[in-house]
């Protein structure tokens, strides 16, 4: 296409899914980082398909008014934030818009769509922080990777990482750079520290810090993780996972506790929570404690029910929900967080709930009654297959809870077919900044199916 050697001007209509900016020229869609709605730009062309392109922003020519200074001079180099130049208002309208959009386009469903949910924090509501380590001439240093690439921006703060965690990640760095261990190179394949993932427990005040290595064995790393550990009071462990694979997986299927606690612990409203090195737990535990308890409330739950929590990480959702109703069943495929749900039902004293380590699609198949199924898949959504299962168990209600708009849409147009009706949605900001959106949506099964 001749466009690619020419500076173009566009208006920029909507958002894109990774809150790229969206304009259109003769009807051919072009997708411009940086760039935000109702705003004239001057872009150059550097990549061309047969549908869209993707340009580089040159100039702003018209400013939208939503448009703010960000607070991280890293934004726009660091992949971590797609939305920090729009205001947080907008943030929020853009968002409650793609999970609308994505409902009708997508699942040709014609739902009121609630206004997105607020974070109660805006910055610093990260409970967790993944940061790789590479090697330049000045010795280690960590950072994030730059968006759609492998080239690592250096990060010395993160605005998004809780404070806690923060204050862990700059004592890691300067032990860092006298540790001796050699920071794994993907290109050449030699070294072994690979990233470094720090989780925090914002309410209680823990910290767990995981080393990922390409070996079982790395020298220097016991004496690394004790100086760690001796740096806060924070830590309660460090651990080590062994990643040998050379694709882009971060962790690998192995841990081992090198000092400390394998795991820490958090409080959600009046419940305590183990979370270990290897399990699902949401990273802004602020809004998570906001999304689980609207869960609870449009669930109408009167004590009767019995309850199946699919994809059911540590039990979180399933402990909220045990103590209003008759029991529940948690089924997660990851036996790691299985063993962390069993222990927050003991730690809190709840004796009708019982996990599962099952793939969700497998398990459901030997339940014949139930009256409210929990869905809470990663991003890929849920499985054909456990879908039809709900259809022939035709439990009254259903609450899905989703991080991906798209897939979203389209499970609930196959529910919606088989006879249920959606009754609310609720899109929720987990990801302040991001272009991310959580989605809680209850269905009921309609009285003639």
């Amino acid at each position: 296409m001749s466009w690619s050697i020419q500076e173009l001007v566009l208006s920029i209509t909507s958002l894109g899914h990774s809150g790229e900016g969206v304009g259109h020229l003769d009807g051919y869609t072009i997708f411009v980082d940086g760039a935000l709605p109702g705003e004239i730009v001057k872009v150059l062309l550097y990549e061309c398909h047969k549908s869209y392109g993707r340009a580089n922003l040159l100039e702003i020519i018209q400013p939208s008014p939503n448009r703010t200074t960000p607070v991280c001079p890293l934004f726009g180099k660091c992949g971590g934030c797609q939305l920090m130049h729009l205001s947080y208002s907008e943030q929020l309208f853009e968002k409650q818009k793609r999970v609308d959009e994505a409902l009708k386009r997508i699942g040709k469903l014609n739902v009121s769509v609630e206004p997105c949910l607020p974070s109660p924090l805006q910055l610093h509501y990260r409970n967790k922080i993944q940061l790789p380590v590479k090697q330049s001439i000045n010795g280690p240093y960590t950072g994030l990777y730059a968006r759609s690439s492998h080239d690592l921006v250096k990060v010395d703060h993160c605005h998004i990482h809780n404070l806690i965690g923060e204050e862990i990640y700059q004592k890691i760095k300067e032990l860092l750079s006298s540790s001796n261990i050699e920071p794994y190179d993907d290109q050449k394949k030699t070294g072994e520290l690979r990233s470094i993932l720090i989780k925090s427990s914002v309410n209680l005040g823990e910290v767990l810090v995981v080393l990922v290595t390409k070996s079982n064995y790395v020298k220097n790393l016991h004496n690394f993780a004790q100086k760690i550990m001796s740096s806060s009071t924070l830590i309660k462990g460090v651990t080590q996972n062994i990643n040998g694979n050379t694709g882009n997986a971060v962790l690998g299927s192995q841990y081992k506790l090198l000092c400390g606690s394998m795991y820490i612990r958090e409080c959600l409203s009046d419940l305590y929570f183990h979370i270990s090195p290897a399990s699902f737990f949401q990273v802004n535990t602020g809004q998570a404690e906001q999304l689980y308890q609207k869960a609870l409330e449009i669930s109408c739950l009167d004590g009767s029910e019995s309850i199946l929590d699919a994809y059911c990480g540590v039990g979180t959702l399933s402990l909220y929900f045990a103590r209003h109703c008759k029991k529940i069943v948690g089924v997660e495929c990851v036996p790691e967080a299985i063993k962390d749900a069993k222990e927050n039902a003991l730690l809190n004293n709840i004796h009708n709930a019982k996990f599962i380590c099952a793939f969700a699609e497998d398990y459901i198949k030997n339940i014949q009654v139930i009256d409210l199924i929990i869905l809470n898949p990663p991003r890929k959504g849920c499985e054909k297959t456990l879908l039809e299962r709900i259809k022939k168990i035709n439990p009254k209600k259903i609450i899905y809870v989703s991080c991906n708009p798209s897939t979203l849409a389209r499970d609930l147009a196959i529910l919606h077919a088989f006879g249920y009706t959606i009754e609310i949605v609720y899109p929720f900001d987990m990801f302040p900044q991001t272009a991310h959106v959580e989605c809680l949506v209850k269905l009921t099964a309609n009285c003639n199916h």
